[in-house]
C-alpha cells in the first residue's frame, strides 16, 4: 500500500469538505483517476464527513439573500470601467550614489506551510464539528428520538425474559397399606410418600415359594383393568417409584393386591394366580405445616 504524505491526506479531506479552490480540486481529481488507493482515501472521508450531512436538513436562502451577496462584492451596480492612472514620477534616488540591490526573497515555504496549515485546520475543524455532531446525534436518540430522521432512529428493541419461579410442592404425608389375608396374619406393609409417590413393600410374615414370585397390583375402579407394579423382591425391602404416573386420587384410594405368580412375574402382564394378599391406604403420617 502506497505511504502518502500528510498534505495528500489534507487534501482528500478537504475535497470530500469542499474546501478546495478550482485547481486543487482538479489536481485531486487527476490523482484519483490514477491512483485507486488514494480514491478509497477520498471515499473514506466522505463517509465520515457524510455524517454531517445527514444531521442538517436543506435550506433555501431567501432572495434577499443573494442580493446581499451581490452588495457585498461589488455586482449590484454596473461597474464603472477600469481607469489607468497617468504615469508617475520617478521614484526620488537613493541617499547615497551606491545603488542597493535586495536579493529576491524565497516564500515558497512559507507558502505551502501556510497552505499545510490551512488544510488541517480545515480538517481540525470538520473532525470537531463531526465529533460534536454525534455526541448531539447519540443524545437526541436517548432522550428524543422523535426529532431525528426515520433513517437515524434507534431500532425499537423486544426483549422476551422468561422468568422462572420455583412451586413449592404441596405438602404431602405418609401413607400405609397393611398387605394381608386376614387381621391375624399380615404378609407385608406398602409405604407411599404423597409426595413422590414412591412405595416400599416391607416384608413381614409372607413365605416365599420355591419356583414362586409376588407380584404386587393396583386395583382400580377408575382403570379399567388392574395395573402390575411390579414383583416384589426376595429382599426384606422393595423400593420402586412406579405410581408417579398415577392420579392421586386413585393412589390414594386405590386397593393394592398380591398374587403368587410364576418366577419373575406374570407373562401376560395381567395376573395369572391366585390372590393372596390385600390391603388399602391409610394415612400414617399427616403432611407438615
Amino acid at each position: 500500500m502506497m505511504a502518502y504524505s500528510e498534505d495528500h491526506i489534507a487534501l482528500a479531506a478537504e475535497y470530500a469538505l469542499g474546501t478546495l479552490d478550482a485547481d486543487e480540486r482538479a489536481q485531486v481529481e487527476t490523482m484519483m483517476s490514477v491512483d485507486k488507493e488514494f480514491t478509497a482515501m477520498v471515499e473514506a472521508w466522505q463517509q465520515k464527513l457524510g455524517v454531517l450531512n445527514q444531521m442538517v436538513g436543506s435550506v433555501e436562502p431567501r432572495p434577499e439573500v443573494w442580493d446581499r451577496i451581490k452588495a457585498a462584492i461589488g455586482h449590484s451596480e454596473q461597474q464603472a470601467p477600469l481607469q489607468l492612472p497617468d504615469a508617475l514620477p520617478p521614484p526620488p534616488a537613493p541617499a547615497n550614489d551606491i545603488s542597493a540591490t535586495t536579493a529576491p526573497v524565497d516564500t515558497s515555504n512559507v507558502v505551502q506551510l501556510s497552505a499545510r496549515a490551512r488544510r488541517w485546520r480545515n480538517v481540525a475543524t470538520a473532525t470537531t464539528a463531526i465529533a460534536a455532531g454525534l455526541v448531539a446525534m447519540i443524545a437526541t436518540q436517548l432522550y428524543a428520538p422523535d426529532r431525528l430522521p426515520d433513517g437515524l432512529r434507534p431500532k425499537v428493541r423486544t426483549q422476551v425474559v422468561e422468568v422462572k419461579t420455583t412451586v413449592a410442592p404441596p405438602p404431602s404425608g405418609q401413607f400405609v397399606a397393611l398387605l394381608q389375608k386376614d387381621s391375624a396374619s399380615p404378609a407385608f406393609i406398602l409405604t407411599v410418600d404423597g409426595s413422590s409417590k414412591n412405595f416400599t413393600v416391607r416384608r413381614v410374615g409372607a413365605t416365599p415359594e420355591p419356583g414362586k414370585s409376588f407380584e404386587l397390583w393396583l386395583v382400580s375402579d377408575k382403570l379399567p383393568r388392574a395395573r402390575s407394579l411390579g414383583v416384589i423382591g426376595g429382599n426384606d425391602f422393595t423400593t420402586r417409584p412406579a405410581l408417579a404416573s398415577y392420579d392421586t386420587d386413585i393412589v390414594n384410594k386405590a386397593t393394592y393386591a398380591v398374587t403368587l405368580e410364576p418366577e419373575g412375574g406374570s407373562p401376560t402382564g395381567v395376573a395369572t394366580g391366585p390372590i393372596v394378599f390385600t390391603g388399602k391406604l391409610i394415612e400414617a403420617v399427616p403432611p407438615a405445616r
